[in-house]
């Protein structure tokens, strides 16, 4: 009697439970399909590409020529159009000055579709933060990036750069191509682990060079769940491998931030290590950090803390890894302006040995040919926001509260208005009296408005001392057999690397210009 009692209590049971997951389910379709009526009628006015009814544009996003899909498409479609991820996931994509203005230039928060996706990895750091706390730490993190503090960073710029030319010494000598992509983000992971860790000048250890290939799975990772709308679902993801994986990426980036951020602290209660951090030549950006309270005397959270580092690295390494890789391309295809750029930096190093801060204003021919790279491959070509309140465009039309953006920078930067033959390379765009008159919107490679990025003068100064150095010591020429092949994954990366000819212009018994 009893076995049969339990068996028709569990068979109740299952019922029930079947029944809960059916409600439940249906539910939830229920709200995703009523989302995407509210974002398809927000959108009603914007005409656009005709959509999968699966997959919206998500097949034509993952093709290798997506970048260039979607600029054909801003040509069809003037200032902007609908872009749907998969059946519930719709943006409006905006490709056009006073379009980028009209939302960019206020304070919306990010697009929780797209930047939660972020949170198991950065958590909560400056860029996803939103209202108050963003304020607050935004205000927190402004004096980490006074010239003040940046000052010093030359000097870790130069050094890390060397190492990374050595190498390239070594790889020219092969009078082969080779892709420079890995060695860069290898010099950019260097560089941001001495600004923001105090790491010594001997290079990365073992620990540290797993660091960064975690960082570069996460950003591959992150990618692919974006582009792939069945990984929008978090239920979903984490059984999955890419999730799984994900999952245990995360906590390694987390376990190396902790262990670092911890023995930091603890150095700082010691009364020695105190009077070694004062007498450093600089501050690193954990100093900045730990020392950082607002007016009442509160300090970042040890979860704040490890945010802000996360987010820091992670931003601050692709971001300038692509920048200096296609920076370096163009220079590649367009040799009259690397050799004038070059002349440029000899004349200003003259006969000294290394890069010092006020050298950085004098180089105003590499300024510009660096910010027309950003132009034709800007280094994070996609960004988004969810509007708070509605807005009205320049052309009458506008969008509902809720609304989601997309702001395409890529293509924003071939806007044919703003920018004349905008697939030639013209750094004289930037020069004073050329750029006096066009749409301060009409150029975003760090985006815009109150959010834009906070380390941009960090990654410029960066930039430029990377870049002259390279210039220096070699001469760069393209490989017509592989072309870059674009390919946008968190930053503007190329799928098949990109490969370069170098050609030494110091003989290898000689001193390199800009050694320190």
């Amino acid at each position: 009697m009893a076995p049969t009692f339990l068996s028709l209590s569990l068979s109740h049971l299952s019922l029930w439970a079947s029944g809960m997951i059916l409600i439940i389910g249906f539910l939830k379709i229920f709200s995703l399909l009523l989302r995407r009526h509210k974002l398809a009628k927000a959108m009603d006015n914007f005409p656009g590409p005709p959509t999968h009814w699966l997959f919206g544009h998500a097949l034509e996003i993952q093709q290798k020529e997506s970048l260039d899909k979607v600029v054909s498409w801003a040509h069809q479609f003037p200032y902007a159009h609908p872009l749907w991820m998969g059946p519930f996931l719709g943006f409006l994509n905006i490709y056009e000055p006073d379009y980028a203005k009209a939302v960019y230039s206020r304070g919306d928060p990010k697009a929780a579709d797209v930047y939660d996706f972020f949170l198991q990895w950065i958590g909560k750091g400056l860029l996803v933060l939103d209202g108050a706390k963003w304020f607050q730490h935004r205000k927190l993190l402004t004096p980490g990036f006074h010239y003040d503090v940046l000052k010093p960073y030359v000097a870790v710029f130069v050094n890390s750069a060397n190492v990374m030319l050595d190498k390239w010494e070594k790889k020219a000598c092969e009078n082969k191509s080779f892709d420079i992509f890995c060695d860069v983000g290898h010099m950019a992971l260097d560089t941001l682990m001495k600004c923001t860790f105090g790491k010594g000048d001997s290079g990365l250890s073992h620990r540290d060079s797993s660091y960064y290939q975690t960082v570069s799975d996460l950003t591959l990772l992150m990618q692919q769940r974006i582009d792939s709308f069945q990984y929008h679902n978090d239920f979903i993801y984490w059984f999955t491998p890419h999730g799984r994986r994900f999952l245990r990426a995360c906590q390694a980036a987390h376990d190396y931030t902790d262990h670092v951020i911890q023995k930091r602290k603890a150095a700082l209660q010691d009364k020695e290590e105190q009077e070694k951090t004062q007498n450093r030549r600089h501050l690193d950006f954990l100093d900045i950090l730990l020392g950082a309270k607002d007016e009442s005397a509160t300090k970042l959270s040890d979860a704040d803390l490890r945010a802000e580092v996360d987010t820091f690295m992670f931003e601050g390494h692709d971001t300038t890894t692509s920048g200096i890789s296609w920076f370096l391309y163009c220079m590649a295809l367009y040799p009259e302006h690397q050799q004038r750029c070059r002349e440029e930096a000899q004349e200003i190093l003259g006969d000294r040995d290394s890069f010092q801060w006020d050298d950085l204003g004098k180089m105003t021919y590499l300024t510009m040919c660096i910010k027309e790279s950003f132009r034709l491959y800007p280094p994070v070509p996609q960004v988004y926001r969810q509007l708070s309140k509605p807005v009205n465009f320049v052309d009458g039309r506008s969008l509902p509260a809720g609304s989601l953006i997309s702001l395409h920078i890529y293509a924003l930067h071939r806007n044919s208005a703003a920018w004349p033959d905008p697939e030639v390379f013209d750094p004289l765009r930037f020069s004073p009296e050329n750029a006096t008159g066009r749409h301060p919107f009409a150029f975003l490679p760090f985006s815009g408005g109150p959010r834009n990025c906070i380390g941009q003068q960090f990654a410029m100064n960066e930039m430029k001392v990377v870049t002259a150095l390279c210039l220096l010591r070699f001469e760069f020429s393209p490989d017509p057999s592989r072309v870059p092949i674009k390919m946008p994954q968190l930053v503007l990366r190329s799928k098949n690397g990109i490969h370069l000819h170098l050609k030494p212009l110091s003989s290898g018994s000689q001193k390199p210009l800009g050694r320190e």
